[in-house]
């Protein structure tokens, strides 16, 4: 009976929803799991940083923290925005506990919180390119369209490694 008990947990668990933040870049849908999510900022004042790599927009401050700033346009591989064009950034968090860090990725828009179930969660199409399949870790399908869903630990481990 355990077995039964345990298999059906995990049927149930695999229909469970799952929690995205959209945010949307280069007019593509992206998603980001709202647990890494800490906070959204719109206009941020991001400070450049001298020799920093093309996908490091830069700096701010979080509220006393210095906070690294990454360009998903750029982290991605997209056109560059227009210099006076608006952006907002959603913080997320790698690593955890004292040891964890914050950064901020710099995204055109952010849109709503989507509760989305494993029944429209595909994985990723193999017409990806190898860049962003890296970045990515599946897709889904919503009614407006697709939504690629973001892997935070690849966009961040892939400059900070």
């Amino acid at each position: 009976m355990a077995v039964l008990d345990v298999a059906h947990r995990r049927r149930v668990e695999d229909q469970a929803p799952t929690m995205w933040l959209a945010v949307f870049i280069h007019g593509q849908t992206f998603g980001l799991p709202v647990l890494r999510v800490r906070d959204v900022i719109a206009s941020p004042v991001i400070n450049a940083v001298p020799l920093a790599p093309a996908e490091v927009a830069g700096s701010l401050n979080l509220r006393g923290r210095i906070v690294t700033a990454i360009d998903m346009r750029a982290r991605l591989g997209l056109a560059p925005r227009a210099p006076d064009a608006k952006v907002m950034c959603a913080i997320v968090e790698l690593g955890e506990g004292v040891q964890s860090e914050h950064y901020a990725l710099v995204v055109d828009e952010v849109g709503d919180v989507l509760s989305l179930g494993a029944d429209i969660w595909e994985k990723s199409p193999v017409t990806l390119t190898a860049e962003w399949q890296s970045l990515c870790s599946g897709l889904f399908r919503l009614e407006q369209g697709l939504m690629l869903a973001l892997d935070v630990d690849s966009i961040i481990g892939g400059l900070v490694s």
